[in-house]
């Protein structure tokens, strides 16, 4: 048993004195194995260990998690400043990775380019696209804060934002009108009281030309060559706005749409991406300062810049190509369809609208 044999000093000390004595009934000697097992029990530093205990050995901190720990750290702090630089650090693979935050102020730079990532398909139309972490449909057409601007109350200016974004919903992303339909909805939105503005949404429709081309404010495709892939079109941009001329509300819009498409015959899923960025600026005029429809805006401004949705064709609906189509070698300046970080007619360099782009990417 542990601690057998064990003699407490006071104890020993009487034995000594009694033996030199010759004391008699004094205890006997305590054999050589009792001795050792003394010794060795009073050179423990504590109470002996039970037969079934255990005590873990104290884990050492490591150089390696401390040099670990680092590199995390330096990782988090550059996602959070660079974020645009650090995207495809850990392989491609947007595809289930967080939507990005609402676009509140011009990038200062491209998308970063994606790495390899086959083809899209029907199950992931926007593979290998920056637009794969963009919002769905009307959820990128983020609205500011609404404040008191010129002649509008902050409601009334609040009212003119939703207005403003159902405006750029029912002109670009109504299935309907995505099918070729007439936008009847977004036409009823601007004002017949401005110049040119009832000739032009006559003509467009029944005889499409450079100046009066459809596409210029609303995104439709020949439904008898083409469907969506799927049922989202992907949107990033900003909505802003100010006090303009005669204390109307502008508000400026600046958003990019990217349509999936299929060949519309049954047995193709090829897809094809047609990309469309446009900057529309409204005007809530004053009526008592301008004649307008009520609940109506004019237009100020709109440009647009596609990609893949054919040049130079007014057919009054985007002509997207497919593989079988697409030229080898394009012409025009190459751009990116994805860059947001300079204006439109600064992307393209020119300001007549004409030029045709080669795109980089899709």
């Amino acid at each position: 048993m542990v601690g057998e044999g064990s003699i407490p000093d006071e104890e020993w000390e009487r034995f000594l004195r009694e033996a030199a004595a010759g004391t008699p009934g004094a205890p006997k000697e305590p054999s050589a194995r009792a001795r050792m097992v003394t010794r060795r029990l009073r050179e423990q530093p504590g109470p002996p260990a039970g037969w079934r205990t255990h005590t873990p050995a104290r884990r050492r901190a490591g150089r390696g998690w401390y040099v670990f720990g680092l590199l995390v750290a330096v990782a988090v702090l550059a996602a959070a400043l660079l974020p645009g630089r650090v995207t495809g650090w850990w392989g491609n693979g947007d595809a289930g990775a967080a939507p990005l935050a609402a676009e509140t102020v011009r990038p200062d730079q491209p998308p970063p380019t994606e790495r390899a990532a086959g083809l899209p398909t029907l199950d992931d139309p926007f593979r290998g696209s920056p637009a794969q972490r963009w919002s769905d449909g009307a959820t990128g057409l983020t609205l500011p804060a609404a404040r008191a601007t010129g002649w509008m109350s902050t409601a009334e200016v609040a009212r003119a934002l939703e207005r403003s974004r159902d405006f750029l919903v029912a002109a670009n992303l109504d299935p309907a009108v995505l099918r070729g339909e007439r936008p009847a909805k977004a036409i009823a939105s601007v004002n017949s009281q401005q110049k040119g503005m009832r000739d032009y949404l006559a003509n467009a429709f029944t005889a499409p030309t450079r100046e009066d081309d459809p596409l210029l404010l609303f995104s439709r495709f020949d439904a008898t060559k083409v469907r969506p892939a799927g049922d989202v079109v992907k949107t990033r941009g900003r909505i802003t706005y100010r006090e303009g001329e005669r204390g109307a509300v502008e508000v400026s819009t600046d958003v990019t749409y990217v349509y999936p498409l299929v060949r519309a015959g049954a047995g193709d899923d090829e897809v094809a991406r047609t990309i469309v960025r446009r900057e529309v600026v409204m005007s809530w005029d004053d009526p008592a300062k301008v004649r307008v429809d009520p609940g109506t805006f004019s237009l100020v401004s709109y440009k647009v810049d596609t990609a893949n949705g054919g040049c130079d064709a007014y057919t009054g609906s985007y002509v997207p190509e497919f593989t079988a189509e697409r030229a080898a070698t394009g012409e025009g300046p190459a751009v990116d369809p994805y860059d947001r970080s300079t204006s439109i007619d600064a992307h393209l360099g020119r300001t007549d609208g004409t030029t045709c782009g080669r795109a980089t990417r899709s």
